[in-house]
């Protein structure tokens, strides 16, 4: 039996519940409590826009997928992946 591998990190874009603006969301990092909210700070910094925390997901203002797929890879994220259309 192998091992089982890490979730893969997923990035969507939503716009439900929020007035028709969308965000993306970042789910399946392998992080929590104040590691999670300094990735949030540095990928807030990158894409030049605001977001935050919630639950377990970091959620960037605007379509930012492209991008934060780039700076997660950037930054020795392995598994990333855009999910949705």
């Amino acid at each position: 039996m192998q091992p089982a591998s890490p979730p893969a990190i997923r990035i969507g874009r939503q716009t439900a519940g929020r007035g028709g603006k969308g965000v993306t969301v970042v789910v399946g990092l392998p992080l929590a409590g104040p590691q999670l909210e300094e990735l949030c700070k540095t990928l807030k910094r990158k894409c030049g826009c605001g977001g935050t925390v919630r639950g377990r997901t970091i959620e960037i203002q605007g379509d930012q997928r492209d991008r934060l797929v780039a700076e997660l890879l950037a930054l020795g994220y392995r598994d990333v992946k855009k999910a949705g259309g």
